[in-house]
């Protein structure tokens, strides 16, 4: 199977202290990856690093056969990656539809698409395709409710939505299910399920090991900025280092 997101070699310092060493790895095209560790493994740089946010050091990271190492931030997204915020990113101020289509802007390719006037054209098809995915997701009802006064549950999986209407076909997402009930925690759970179906490339960076387990096939290991276990959660939770570094070394899940 292809990959849709290959890291390489992947090397990055701050100030004299190695974060990440040498790190490789691949997430094969429609699957969904976990990379997972204690505080401090280096997971959020890896992420910064494959959003641009971060420059490199050493090695190499393609999306979707494209080379991004050196990349600006702003151009990623026309590779077909994004990512998500443990904080979420919305304009609570906006209703979720605009918030929608302000995510759409990103597809723009003129300077006439982009001031595409949206509050003056009824039914466009920007703002066809934003209520298309809101009802597909199961959130057409919060179509034109302000986003600041929905749930934190609703919001996240609003924010899912955002992003692969920018044209993501690999998503980051950093503790999804952070500070969701459990009500919440399945809604997600079923949601990112639906867009793996549909082909979209998962990495999810989470410390539930019960949500990892619901919903990704391979999971990646980091403590100190280096692998030191990749496979089925099933395999890597047996090995001493992980349970060491990561799960605990006295039996626990």
């Amino acid at each position: 199977m292809s990959a849709a997101l290959s890291i390489s070699g992947l090397s990055k310092s701050f100030a004299g202290v190695r974060a990440i060493r040498d790190l490789s790895f691949e997430v094969p095209k429609g699957r969904t990856t976990a990379l997972i560790g204690p505080n401090g493994a280096g997971k959020t740089t890896v992420f910064n690093m494959v959003s641009g946010v971060y420059g490199v050091d050493a090695g190499r990271i393609t999306v979707n056969g494209t080379d991004v190492t050196h990349m600006p931030s702003r151009r990623r997204i026309s590779t077909g990656v994004a990512r998500s915020f443990q904080n979420i990113r919305l304009m609570s101020h906006l209703s979720v539809l605009e918030n929608l289509l302000v995510g759409q802007h990103v597809r723009a390719s003129s300077l006439a698409a982009l001031l595409t006037p949206y509050r003056l054209i009824p039914n466009h098809r920007w703002k066809r395709e934003a209520r298309a995915a809101l009802a597909e997701s199961g959130l057409e009802a919060y179509a034109d409710e302000t986003v600041g006064a929905l749930p934190y549950g609703v919001r996240k999986r609003i924010d899912l939505v955002r992003a692969t209407l920018a044209g993501a076909s690999v998503l980051m997402l950093d503790e999804p299910a952070a500070g969701l009930n459990p009500s919440e925690t399945n809604a997600l759970r079923d949601h990112l399920r639906a867009l793996a179906a549909k082909g979209v490339t998962l990495l999810v960076v989470e410390h539930d090991m019960h949500f990892v387990d619901s919903i990704c096939e391979n999971v990646v290991v980091l403590n100190f900025g280096e692998k030191i276990a990749e496979g089925p959660l099933s395999v890597v939770r047996r090995d001493p280092k992980v349970r060491e570094a990561y799960i605990g070394t006295d039996g626990e899940d």
